[in-house]
């Protein structure tokens, strides 16, 4: 009788602790299962859009003024990756505080834009990318009272950083140096163009 009580004992603690083995191997699969990181990458694919603010500096070709001020504006693109590589598209428009004023003459730089392609190397969620492609915008000079504008197309090129914060939110900073060809002026005389720099930082909504 007392062996029959010894091994019924044993038993059960051997069935308790199998039961105790077994859910704490069932624990440690739901955590392998759901708790780990996921082995997919940020991805940078899509379209997006956003807004950006910035200054704008630079110099008036064959003359002496250097217009510089604030820049903000929009921009819209679309990404495409393969691997750590993206490439894409993205066209902007912006408005400009850029104008300088020397004795009776003043040329400004009310607003320009671009249409860029864009390659990059991704690092996850961080992006470091080159950009290059036209450029267009408006110069206008002023003198005794009177005034005239052009628009100027050339070309742009630069590079920038953006961060992923979110799946759908980023962040950037970008340099970009822009050439607007020379147009001839009758209030100058001569032919004016737009050599200039311009850092902003912005953030897109993707998509």
């Amino acid at each position: 009788m007392r062996r029959w009580v010894a091994g019924a004992v044993l038993a059960g603690a051997v069935a308790s602790g199998g039961a105790t083995q077994a859910a704490d191997f069932t624990a440690r699969a739901d955590w392998t299962n759901y708790g780990a990181p996921s082995a997919i990458g940020y991805s940078w694919a899509g379209g997006y859009f956003g807004v950006n603010l910035g200054y704008h500096w630079g110099r008036i070709t064959n003359f002496i003024l250097r217009p510089a001020g604030v820049a903000a504006g929009a921009q819209a693109g679309y990404n495409w990756q393969s691997g750590p590589f993206v490439f894409g598209g993205e066209s902007d428009v912006q408005l400009s505080g850029a104008e300088d004023l020397f004795a009776p003459w003043k040329f400004s730089n009310p607003w320009f834009g671009s249409l860029r392609g864009r390659a990059g190397f991704a690092m996850n969620n961080i992006l470091f990318y080159a950009t290059a492609g036209l450029a267009y915008g408006g110069l206008k000079v002023h003198v005794a009272g009177l005034s005239e504008s052009r628009t100027h197309v050339g070309w742009t090129a630069g590079a920038g950083m953006e961060v992923g914060l979110t799946r759908n939110w980023s962040a950037r900073a970008e340099y970009l140096v822009m050439d607007l060809t020379d147009r001839a002026y009758v209030l100058t005389g001569t032919n004016n163009g737009f050599e200039s720099n311009l850092l902003r930082f912005g953030v897109n909504y993707r998509f």
